[in-house]
């Protein structure tokens, strides 16, 4: 598999970088202090390849908190409202698509 890195990216507007959380599998967000939250609008927003290759670099280097990090984009409304920028940004930020039954025994 090709490292995140390595893989052409492409940027058409403000995106952000999201993993999933180690500890509980939670989607998370980079942000400016180098570290993560669970509120897209704590999210660093970059506009530029070398801005969003910095933020994945810095991402990446933390396997131990984050896993699978990768830039996703995301609509920047009213001048600080942000919002997935695509289906499945929606989708990971609104949780599951379908009831969990319960196991029976």
């Amino acid at each position: 598999m090709t490292s995140p890195l390595e893989q052409k990216i492409r940027i058409t507007g403000p995106s952000i970088v999201t993993a999933n959380r180690t500890a509980d599998g939670a989607v998370i967000y980079r942000n400016r202090a180098k570290g993560w939250s669970t509120d897209l609008s704590q999210a660093a927003i970059v506009r530029s390849v070398d801005e969003a290759r910095a933020l994945l670099a810095e991402a990446i280097a933390d396997d131990v908190g984050a896993v699978g990090p990768y830039i996703a984009p995301v609509d920047v409304r009213d001048g600080d409202t942000v919002k997935p920028g695509n289906l499945r940004e929606h989708i990971r930020q609104s949780g599951l698509t379908i009831d969990l039954l319960p196991v029976s025994a």
